[in-house]
């Protein structure tokens, strides 16, 4: 498993990033193509070499380009980034991240997205207590206590 990346990305790299996650694979043209407001070819080529130096892409040459290819897979490095959202926003309560965000007035949650909600949670409790109980059968086995 890939060590999570722990730089925090600006704006204009997180840009990037997304649109090489969209594309699977780019070349700095590639990417500048489909930046929103896009700069110099140069500053998206720097960009992309202080991402690379940070190891959050690699790159293989093609002819006469570099191809730009992400290290981690895009749901490794989401959770990554959700990681540190929710350490650096809110002290790492889950809890307060997920109020806040559905007490926002343009949250729209629908029925069906409250259902598989509802299921995740009852899943990651039920796996918690299991967890917890076997846990508590392993240290009365052993005659530790926590």
């Amino acid at each position: 498993m890939s060590k999570p990346l722990t730089h925090r990305l600006s704006r204009r790299e997180r840009q990037i990033m997304d649109a090489i996650y969209t594309l699977g694979q780019a070349s700095a043209a590639q990417v500048l193509e489909i930046l929103p407001d896009p700069p110099s070819l140069s500053s998206v080529r720097k960009l992309i070499l202080i991402l690379e130096q940070r190891g959050h892409l690699h790159h293989v040459q093609q002819a006469q380009h570099f191809i730009y290819i992400p290290t981690q897979p895009r749901q490794s490095a989401a959770r990554s980034a959700m990681k540190q959202v929710l350490t650096t926003f809110f002290g790492g309560n889950l809890e307060t991240a997920v109020a806040t965000l559905l007490t926002e007035a343009e949250t729209e949650l629908s029925e069906d997205e409250a259902a598989r909600l509802y299921n995740l949670i009852e899943s990651s409790v039920t796996a918690q207590n299991s967890s917890d109980d076997a846990t508590s059968r392993s240290t009365s086995e052993t005659g530790e206590t926590k």
